[in-house]
């Protein structure tokens, strides 16, 4: 199995990875853009693109802009808002796995941003029919939170014609290299079938067997051609436009906004996702299950291109955080009502036999041999010279939150 001697993808990642003669990945050439494009001239051309968006008669919003209660939502809405100067409408999808310190930060970035804001909450039961249904049909907890946050701000574009929405990073430049920034890709229906929601659109998990009818799916649904184009909605992705540094942004808002960090199980990183019980967690741990890797080994990857961390390093972290098990799997086998036998019953059917196989007592081993070590000219040759220290991701001091600290928050009140 091919591994980019630059970072520590594989050519066996979900989104195609390619890795060319050099034997470099398609996400490092293109994160090299980031270092040579111009980008105060990039900022420009978004200056005169949203300007074509603002709603000179004040009756309505000059766009929108899907947040959470983590990743880059403060970043966005502060540039787009206190930079540009646009008015934006805040669109929030409630994936019910929600952590006390994600309902204080969407409290907090309310409140300190002064914006309206809009939030789904999806009938609970409805929810956790969905989640049983895409366990058994693609081994995931996580594809009605996905599906979610990637409709809801659509429909509501086109029900307010609000033709513009902006989107952070997009993932199929910042991470595989699938587009380069200068094609200034936009979001679409297709991508977000493909490769957010793994094939599967809403429609598709109508199934008698799982007890889901149409109205169950409704508001996962994706509003038609015609309709989008009546509107003229369209998704730019802020990062085609800045370049792209989670850590640094987030270091940036926790000092101008009091964000709030916190520890994660399966990551260093204690910025991006802190609003969920689930994505570092059992999430996680299902994606080691189904791909062979985690979301530690995303942030490695990020970290190195990004010249803070060296491959060496990046190697052993990844090494000390692959294999740890989900620490909060009972909230979930709680919330959604299944033994935790039954859970991984359903999750071994998308097991991935490249990377595991069942030893002599019918338990199952990680055998692939990643051999990530390269010798040190190959390193050399092909590695980012660092330009920046490696320091540890802030941990902020919790504040006093009446919620429940050890429960899923449906609807809190934050801080």
């Amino acid at each position: 199995m091919k591994i980019c001697k630059r970072c520590l993808y594989t050519e066996n990642h979900p989104l195609n990875i390619i890795i060319d003669n050099e034997g470099i990945c398609s996400g490092c050439r293109i994160h090299e853009e980031k270092d040579n494009i111009n980008w105060y001239i990039k900022s420009l051309e978004l200056k005169e693109l949203l300007e074509n968006y603002k709603n000179k008669s004040g009756n309505n919003y000059d766009c929108i802009i899907p947040v959470s209660g983590a990743s880059d939502s403060y970043f966005i809405v502060h540039t787009i808002k206190n930079i540009y100067g646009m008015n934006p409408l805040l669109v929030t999808y409630n994936k019910h796995y929600n952590t006390s310190v994600g309902v204080r930060n969407l409290a907090n970035l309310r409140t300190k941003f002064d914006c309206d804001i809009i939030t789904l909450t999806v009938n609970p039961e409805t929810v956790k029919k969905i989640t049983r249904a895409t366990i058994r049909k693609l081994g995931s907890i996580y594809w009605h939170c996905i599906a979610g946050q990637t409709v809801f701000p659509v429909q509501i574009a086109v029900k307010f014609k609000i033709p513009l929405i902006i989107w952070g990073a997009h993932q199929g430049v910042d991470q595989v290299g699938m587009f380069s920034h200068h094609d200034k890709v936009e979001m679409t229906r297709k991508y977000r079938k493909e490769h957010d929601l793994m094939g599967f659109e809403a429609e598709d998990l109508i199934d008698e067997f799982d007890g889901i009818d149409e109205k169950d799916i409704i508001q996962f649904k994706y509003p038609s051609n015609e309709e989008i184009e009546k509107v003229g909605v369209r998704g730019i992705y802020l990062n085609n436009y800045h370049r792209w540094d989670s850590k640094t942004q987030h270091e940036e808002m926790i000092k101008l906004y009091d964000f709030e960090s916190n520890i994660q199980n399966r990551t260093f990183d204690t910025y991006n996702n802190v609003d969920c019980w689930n994505y570092s967690d059992t999430h996680d741990f299902i994606k080691l299950i189904k791909h062979g890797y985690g979301k530690m080994t995303d942030h490695v990857c990020r970290e190195i291109r990004l010249r803070r961390l060296s491959r060496e390093k990046g190697i052993e972290l990844v090494e000390k955080y692959h294999f740890i098990k989900p620490m909060k799997i009972d909230h979930f086998l709680k919330w959604i009502g299944i033994s935790e036998n039954s859970f991984y019953y359903l999750i071994d059917q998308h097991r991935n036999n490249k990377f595991w196989k069942r030893n002599d007592n019918w338990g199952w081993e990680f055998y692939k041999d990643l051999n990530y070590n390269i010798n040190s000219i190959e390193s050399a040759r092909y590695s980012f010279e660092l330009i920046q220290e490696w320091s540890d991701f802030y941990l902020t001091k919790e504040k006093i939150s009446e919620d429940s600290n050890d429960e899923y928050i449906l609807i809190g009140k934050g801080c």
